[in-house]
């Protein structure tokens, strides 16, 4: 697994999966909004701080790739590096089974 600002393990539990056992791709948004919340928190600020400061953060554009599948009592480790590119930060987020260490999304969250 290569190099990231932050990671964060994440259980999955039994209503985040779909009828055939597997992670809902929807449930995959949020373990990455999770992880970018807990991120900020971690760096010292949090969503609510920054709208009192005037900033709205907010989700531009998703770009998203489901690799593997996770299930019922997998453990995940949601990853993420952030950069800056004019206004906007950048967050490449990758999850990743943690116990075979097998990629399961990758994504660009704008």
């Amino acid at each position: 697994m290569p190099d990231y600002q932050f990671s964060l393990d994440i259980r999955v539990r039994d209503y985040e999966t779909d009828s055939q056992v597997i992670v809902n791709n929807a449930n995959s948004l949020h373990s990455l909004e999770i992880t970018r919340h807990d991120f900020c928190e971690e760096a010292g600020t949090s969503f609510r701080a920054m709208q009192e400061r005037g900033l709205d953060p907010v989700v531009r554009k998703i770009e998203i790739e489901y690799l593997n599948s996770l299930t019922m009592g997998d453990t995940m480790t949601s990853c993420l590096n952030m950069r800056r590119e004019g206004a906007r930060f950048i967050f490449d987020q990758n999850i990743y089974n943690a116990s075979t260490g097998a990629p399961v999304v990758k994504a660009k969250v704008t």
